[in-house]
């Protein structure tokens, strides 16, 4: 009915069925979303291995500020070899040090050429570039990037101004909320779209303050559709004895305790709790959250696990329309994209997702569902997407136990290393990335694992 705009691209069905064979049966589940909605995710290695702060816990080697960045034609090949990988618009993390030391004409170059490969890039940052140039972010939107990742939390070391002497996460806050003023003022002048997320990472020092951190973000999402907590690993460059101290239910409960209040109610919240690969390694809890005039933000899952009905939905869901998206489409391809996924499902759409879509509403208005969306379209209400991620990587200890060993097996977060897709795990904790600059710059001096 509309030539050349499928629902979901044949190439990605391949993909994920691939990604879903690669899964053990025990996390072949409903809330499983490798191999159902994600082929994976990847990120480049060399594109800019300096960086210009100093933080506690990092995962570069020691070798890294030595290094230059590879070549423009070099970091285009492996955005080729992850496009081979994971389909029409993959997640690929523009990353390795500070990608915006970078000359900007040249990052300009690699956002495009992501896209026009059918590629989604985003820019992984510690965003004081953004701070020190003016106009930088801008002037990456203007040349086709649409996603940004800022990373902020009181391991990072170097930052100018009042949040160089952060003792606390608290202490960031004016940090955060400048990063946000940064995103809406760049939308604003530009009219174009930017999706924000927010990496932190999280150790011992720092996790009683990832309550407040939760309800920053809940307040700011406007700004921020995401964050992603990252318990530190012990690995690259990482100061001695700070990874490895946060377990996944210290941190869900932390995070519990700044949606819902109450550290209790940790198992509450994994209600809507989705996987990505393996659960010890990504996990996550879409939701909305609602805000009305005067009150505080309220975060609702997008479904509960321990609801049937709910789970049948999703599968359902991701049966017919898992791959699908819209982010590299234009108004009118997007138009076309939803029309004809109402021709193709019309009894899918109207018998369940409308049904299902107004049950949501009912939960998150408290049963009346009319008020919230009548307060939503009148602007008295906002109501607006959310995603909590925590994501777990591994030190050489825990890659070499077998519960490790099960987990690279199955690893959905990788790096074209010479051609070849390694696990971010093995690039971080197993030498691969000191392999790989020693092999490429022939700096024999480099220290390489064994």
């Amino acid at each position: 009915m509309f030539p050349g705009v499928d629902p979901v691209a044949g190439q990605t069905r391949r993909l994920l069925t691939e990604a879903w064979n690669r899964l053990l049966p025990a996390f072949k589940t409903h809330n499983q979303f490798l191999g159902r909605h994600y082929a994976g995710c990847a990120a480049t290695i060399g594109l800019m291995p300096r960086c210009d702060l100093s933080c506690r816990g990092c995962y570069l080697g020691k070798e890294s500020n030595q290094v230059p960045a590879r070549d423009v034609s070099e970091i285009k090949e492996q955005l080729l070899r992850i496009r081979d990988w994971l389909g029409p618009a993959g997640n690929v993390q523009l990353t390795d040090g500070e990608v915006t030391l970078r000359p900007e004409a040249e990052l300009l170059e690699l956002v495009a050429y992501a896209r026009g490969v059918g590629l989604v890039p985003m820019v992984m940052t510690h965003g004081e570039t953004f701070r020190r140039r003016p106009g930088l972010l801008e002037r990456l939107m203007e040349g086709g990037l649409t996603e940004i990742s800022i990373h902020i939390d009181t391991t990072m070391k170097g930052r100018r101004g009042h949040s160089s002497r952060a003792a606390c996460e608290e202490d960031l806050m004016a940090l955060r909320s400048e990063f946000g003023g940064m995103i809406r003022r760049a939308r604003r002048n530009t009219g174009l779209r930017l999706e924000a997320a927010s990496t932190v990472t999280v150790t011992r020092d720092n996790l009683e303050g990832v309550p407040s951190i939760m309800r920053w973000f809940l307040k700011n999402a406007d700004a921020f559709k995401m964050v992603s907590f990252q318990p530190a690993a012990q690995v690259g460059r990482t100061e001695p004895g700070l990874g490895g101290g946060v377990s996944p239910d210290d941190l869900w409960t932390r995070i519990a305790e700044g949606v819902l209040g109450s550290a209790p109610k940790r198992h509450e919240l994994l209600r809507g709790e989705g996987w990505f690969g393996h659960p010890a390694c990504s996990r996550f809890v879409q939701g909305l959250i609602v805000r009305r005039s005067g009150n505080e933000p309220r975060f609702h899952p997008l479904y509960r696990r321990d609801r049937e009905d709910e789970m049948r939905f999703v599968s359902a869901l991701l049966d017919r329309l898992g791959g699908a998206s819209f982010r590299l489409d234009g108004a009118a391809r997007a138009a076309a994209r939803v029309l004809q996924i109402l021709s193709s499902h019309p009894g899918f759409i109207l018998g369940s997702a409308l049904p299902y879509a107004w049950r949501l509403l009912e939960r998150a208005g408290g049963g009346r569902a009319e008020r919230l969306l009548l307060d939503w379209l009148t602007g008295r209400t906002e109501v607006r997407y959310f995603n909590i991620v925590s994501h777990h990587f591994m030190s050489r200890e825990e890659i070499e136990t077998p519960p490790g060993q099960e987990r690279l097996s199955m690893c959905a977060f990788q790096v074209p290393v010479h051609g070849m897709l390694m696990s971010m795990c093995a690039v971080n904790a197993l030498g691969a990335r000191q392999e790989y600059h020693a092999r490429t710059q022939g700096l024999e001096s480099l220290s390489v694992q064994s």
